[in-house]
């Protein structure tokens, strides 16, 4: 049995311009499909397919195929049955799954289960979905739900289920058939046709500006390591802070020096030269929308407020001097040398700790809230 797995990728979209070639975390959108599919060993050939050349490029660095459909074919009038019909006439396979790379968050497994599914089944057709627990309306009348009944919960209404697309599946020689005979083949036509729920990020299809920046903050969020539910707390009070200025003087920093950034090359010698000797100091070094880095030299007994960084990563590495690193009220020993990783939501306390300067390389962002406790 030949499976073969197609990315459907047009250049023409209207809604998000060049929306496949958009960056997403800071790769092309269709990268993180492939990037999943191109790792699953079921598939006899993957193939983006497309009108534009520029895609045969990114075909090539993940090692799949590009089949280059008629312009025609691409225009906002095609149908996915005429795109589909046009490439398994010229490409020879059992079943077809087509995997949208609109919807960036489909797993590995997802698309594995989805396959085995439609095999084991002996499907002619297999549709992703999504369910929907909440009362649905069609044509203006109640679907899962009556006006003259109480309001249940709905965690116990009946799921209605809605297209997710992410995932087609069907057996080609049927929809070759379906279109031959009856003009379509998409939803199944004649053929036997089952349903495969997915879930969560999985569910997010990226049709329009909206949609690309709901998939950003996910994106974001699932490279930090998912998001730490806060909650409201009656007896807690909390500060936040975000100007660096106000931040560094309050922590005892004396010369600030924030803003000659960003240039090509520095040398660390050269900063060290540059500034004090016998008092506190802080060197901006970097300062981009992504991160920023910063120097910091204090004097033994000196260092910052407890506080933690709900929304950021930040780490260290130790350039001179020793520190100790009040972590959720542990005291670690940190010295030249070391690099010290703090995840968001930690609350930690620096301290230099030795007999001269300890100096410290900062990196965070510049604008990235302290809290602290009050």
């Amino acid at each position: 049995m030949k499976i073969i797995a197609m990315i459907p990728a047009r250049m023409g979209s209207k809604r998000v311009k060049s929306k496949n070639l958009r960056l997403l975390n800071g790769r092309p959108l269709i990268e993180h499909i492939l990037d999943t599919v191109s790792k699953i060993d079921l598939f006899d050939g993957i193939y983006i397919n497309s009108e534009d050349e520029i895609f045969s490029e990114i075909a090539e660095k993940y090692g799949v195929n590009f089949y280059k459909r008629p312009n025609h074919l691409s225009s906002d009038e095609a149908t996915n049955d005429e795109f589909a019909y046009e490439f398994l006439k010229n490409i020879e396979c059992d079943i077809l799954i087509q995997v949208l790379p609109t919807s960036p968050f489909l797993t590995k497994q997802e698309i594995k289960d989805f396959v085995n599914k439609m095999i084991t089944n002996d499907l002619d057709t297999l549709v992703s979905v999504e369910h929907k627990q909440i009362a649905c309306i069609y044509q203006g009348k109640p679907i899962n739900f009556g006006r003259l009944e109480k309001n249940p919960p709905s965690q116990t209404m009946t799921p209605i289920m809605s297209y997710a697309t992410a995932l087609m599946g069907w057996k080609s020689s049927v929809f070759i058939e379906n279109i031959d005979k009856i003009g379509v083949a998409y939803h199944g036509g004649e053929g036997h046709t089952d349903f495969f729920e997915l879930k969560g990020y999985s569910t997010i299809d990226i049709d329009n500006e909206e949609d690309f920046l709901l998939a950003e903050a996910v994106s974001l969020a699932l490279k930090q390591g998912g998001v730490k539910p806060k909650y409201y707390a009656r007896d807690k009070k909390e500060r936040s802070e975000v100007d660096v200025p106000s931040i560094l003087a309050k922590d005892g920093v004396e010369v600030n020096d924030l803003f000659d950034v960003n240039n090509e090359v520095v040398a660390m010698t050269s900063i060290l030269k540059s500034m004090p000797k016998d008092k506190s100091w802080s060197k901006r070094v970097v300062d981009t929308e992504s991160n920023s880095m910063t120097v910091i030299c204090q004097m033994p007994g000196e260092g910052n407020r407890k506080h933690h960084h709900p929304d950021w990563n930040e780490w260290w590495y130790i350039v001179e001097g020793e520190w100790e690193w009040e972590i959720e009220n542990k005291i670690k020993k940190i010295v030249k040398g070391d690099i010290v990783f703090m995840e968001k939501n930690r609350k930690h306390k620096i301290t230099a700790s030795g007999s001269g300067r300890a100096i410290r390389m900062a990196v965070s962002r510049a604008d990235v809230a302290h809290v602290y406790e009050e």
